[in-house]
């Protein structure tokens, strides 16, 4: 698996996509998606349980698909740098 897909703009040296951010905001929408929809059914809200619910599925999706990436970057020589690379 490579990191990024044939004739896609960037190398393993410099990364297009910024993974290391794109984790931090995934998880983020992850723990707000579970938390606020706790709260929404708590409140007797279920539609709106529903629909966080939904945004903090595809938040974990995201957060996989990151992760995968960013191991498959390490192995063919990329380093783990800072956030915002």
């Amino acid at each position: 698996m490579r990191a990024q897909p044939r004739g896609a703009r960037g190398t393993v040296g410099h990364p297009y996509s910024a993974l290391n951010l794109r984790l931090v905001l995934a998880l983020f929408g992850l723990v707000v998606g579970v938390g606020l929809g706790v709260l929404a059914l708590v409140a007797g809200l279920t539609w709106l349980a529903v629909a966080l619910f939904v945004l903090a599925a595809t938040a974990l999706v995201d957060t996989v698909v990151v992760v995968l990436r960013r191991r498959a970057r390490f192995r063919e020589g990329g380093g783990r740098g800072s956030l915002f690379e």
